[in-house]
């Protein structure tokens, strides 16, 4: 007789073997890989002092892990990217008490990606299920108020939407590779102006003796850690005050998982004064942290997108993910596409009124998706 399933919370990554996170993996999605969920708690980055508490989820079925989800204990809402600001202020003022929350999702990462990690198989959706009933029990047993996945893949949205979670529309621009065999192919499918456009931002981003170099792998030093270092905290400190990483992040990152990382540098003068930091899969580049010590006309277009378009034509990647906002995305070919959360709210009245906000307001995202296509920089005869 087969022993019941458990779901135990974990406060760490070290509780479970890298190899059995791994091996709940359906996909190489590099951000909730054991690797870099544990550089997070290794480096500091995320804990309870930064308001990000490891509460993970481990599913077993007969002492074997059969299914995990990242998950932590939230004493805000920064870092998330899914802005519920509004929400905790509403609950607050009606006397209610928003944190601590619990948060499925892949800390300072606006990146799809799957939240209940099962591998393929029969017993697939039964085990997400456990794991999304697990994070339920776990935010009953703590009297926390609400748990929130956010960044949704499709097969998981539709899970936690017909169990009865709120799901929430956002807008991310994602460039897709039409199977181009370079870069110019891809510019042949714009409008005349458009392709002018970036071909004079393409030139325009190499003036000034600029060099650009694509590092990857074992090929990645600490000198360019160090370099990129300064790039991230220089635009951190300019865009949302306390950058969330540490040095030492960026060293585990690139120790732990080197084949994933691709960084697009740039020099002047024999220093490197910016540089882009990428993720990747078989499937996707996942652009993420951009910064520089010196402006330069277009070197930001030049350094995170076209870099990364090149490098996906190059390795014949699926997709571009360009990160969180951004509608200046649009005319560079990387196209609005709806991205999804799920929430699932203990008190029923507010249930109730965050589910008539989130009527309004996804009416209202699916309205500029459809004008922003409308404005595709992509001429009408090869759009489908």
């Amino acid at each position: 007789m087969s022993d019941a399933p458990l779901i135990r919370t974990l406060q760490s990554t070290t509780e479970v073997s890298e190899a059995d996170w791994n091996a709940c993996l359906a996909s190489d999605h590099p951000f909730v890989t054991h690797q870099f969920l544990k550089a997070l708690e290794d480096s500091g980055s995320v804990s309870a002092n930064s308001g990000w508490m490891p509460y993970h989820l481990a599913l077993e079925l007969n002492g074997e892990i059969k299914g995990v989800a990242p998950m932590y204990v939230k004493g805000h809402s920064q870092g998330e990217y899914v802005f519920d600001h509004s929400w905790a202020h509403a609950y607050e003022r009606a006397g209610g008490k928003y944190y601590p929350k619990l948060q499925l999702s892949v800390p300072f990462s606006p990146v799809t990606g799957p939240r209940l990690l099962v591998p393929k198989g029969p017993d697939r959706e039964m085990h997400q299920q456990l794991l999304l009933q697990g994070a339920k029990q776990v935010a009953t047993e703590l009297n926390l108020s609400s748990v929130h996945a956010t960044f949704l893949q499709p097969e998981e949205r539709m899970l936690m939407e017909a169990d009865g979670l709120l799901i929430r529309t956002g807008e991310q621009f994602h460039w897709v590779n039409e199977t181009y065999e370079n870069f110019d192919d891809f510019l042949a499918q714009l409008s005349s102006r458009k392709r002018k456009a970036i071909r004079k931002e393409r030139k325009g981003a190499t003036e000034n003796d600029l060099t650009f170099e694509e590092i990857t792998g074992d090929a990645i030093t600490e000198e360019h850690w160090d370099a990129f270092f300064h790039f991230y905290i220089d635009t951190g400190n300019r865009k949302w005050g306390t950058p969330y990483l540490n040095r030492r992040f960026f060293s585990l990152l690139g120790a732990a998982m080197p084949e994933a990382v691709v960084l697009f540098m740039v020099k002047r003068a024999g220093r490197y004064i910016a540089g882009a930091l990428n993720l990747k899969s078989s499937d996707c580049l996942y652009g993420r942290y951009w910064g520089c010590i010196e402006d330069h006309r277009f070197l930001h277009f030049e350094t995170c997108y076209y870099r990364a378009i090149d490098y996906a034509i190059q390795h014949g990647i699926n997709r571009v993910e360009a990160g969180a906002q951004g509608p200046h995305k649009l005319a560079r070919g990387y196209l609005p596409t709806e991205t999804y959360s799920a929430h699932w709210l203990r008190d029923p009245g507010f249930h109730d009124a965050v589910a008539d906000y989130l009527q309004a307001e996804t009416r209202q995202v699916s309205a500029e998706i459809e004008y922003l296509a409308g404005h595709s920089p992509f001429r009408n005869d090869s759009r489908e």
